[in-house]
């Protein structure tokens, strides 16, 4: 099975889900609809939407009974949690690109980004209330205060290029996987999984997330701006100091390692070529993907105890594709 397999497999929910997350972006004010529509259509992958949907199949088919009803609307709802911290984000990071289109904030301002962006995290939380589930609301208000602490983490290690791999990672599960997380493990809380599986689901969904997120800081050292999507160094001219970097940044010369520091302190693309070269040389990027594969392996290791299906071969694809893909 490969990646466009995956989306096959889910076609028919995914197309509920899109409609679902159309209708519930109306609003009376025009310009929360411009924003709103403009952000949500403007490519991704929806890998966490995905995810609850394979979550929630996965189990539904080894019972051989209908997938549950709630799973379209809380894989709408996870859909625009992430896409709050998007607009969020920008706004932080002062982007100008993002899936390989103008930024909202650029188009429309860091107010219009901020207020649209509370506009879907309330949203949001109008949407879960209909399913009914205090455990469901304790998930995703819990997920929503990780994220939150997440980046004022990595604000606080921006420009430190002190933050050593751990600080690093703990910023990931805060900041990334913790959404990736909630949305495996709400498949398993919407077809009355048991503790156990319901874990090991919340468990997949981490160690997903991580190795997503520290392929897409490969990435951002190894694609070329139009596959990416955004802009080749963004992580480096904000002075984040991203795990290529502190790997880098420990085993080059002591004129690399002094490079990267000041690169981190000042934030810039001054010396972006000398330190791409450094991250070359020393196999910062090798590095970073052997770490991502233990984390997927992590992930696919969580699934051993669910019943075989074509949907827990969609996670194990998944898991796969987030340490292969190249975009």
């Amino acid at each position: 099975m490969n990646i466009e397999d995956v989306f096959t497999l889910i076609k028919g929910d995914m197309e509920r889900v899109n409609h679902l997350i159309q209708t519930s972006l109306h609003s009376e004010v025009i310009l929360i609809n411009q924003i709103s529509q403009y952000i949500i259509n403007s490519g991704g992958k929806r890998l966490r939407p995905v995810l609850v949907l394979l979550s929630a199949n996965a189990f539904a088919s080894a019972k051989h009974s209908s997938a549950n009803k709630h799973q379209i609307t809380l894989a709408a709802v996870i859909e625009f949690i992430h896409t709050a911290t998007l607009l969020h984000d920008d706004v932080v990071d002062e982007s100008e690109l993002r899936r390989g289109k103008d930024t909202a904030n650029e188009l429309w301002g860091n107010a219009a980004s901020v207020l649209v962006g509370d506009f879907l995290y309330s949203r949001a939380f109008e949407m879960m209330v209909g399913v009914e589930s205090m455990k469901v609301m304790n998930i995703l208000s819990h997920s929503t205060n990780t994220i939150a602490e997440g980046e004022v983490l990595q604000l606080l290690n921006c420009n430190d290029a002190s933050t050593t791999q751990e600080r690093y990672i703990e910023v990931i599960h805060y900041k990334t996987a913790k959404l990736f997380e909630s949305a495996a493990q709400l498949g398993a809380v919407v077809t009355a999984q048991d503790e156990t599986t319901e874990q090991a689901m919340a468990k997949f969904g981490m160690h997903l997330g991580t190795a997503f997120q520290l392929i897409d800081d490969v990435l951002d050292y190894s694609a070329d701006s139009e596959e990416l999507g955004k802009n080749v160094g963004d992580d480096l001219a904000e002075g984040k100091p991203t795990l290529p970097l502190i790997y880098a940044m420990a085993h080059g010369s002591d004129k690399q390692a002094q490079l990267i520091k000041e690169a981190i302190e000042q934030g810039g693309l001054d010396q972006i070529e000398a330190i791409t070269q450094a991250i070359e040389t020393t196999g910062a990027l090798d590095y970073t993907r052997d770490i991502a594969r233990e984390e997927a392996d992590l992930a696919i290791a969580q699934l051993a105890n669910i019943p075989n299906s074509n949907y827990k071969e969609a996670l194990i694809t998944l898991a796969n594709f987030s340490v292969d893909r190249s975009f």
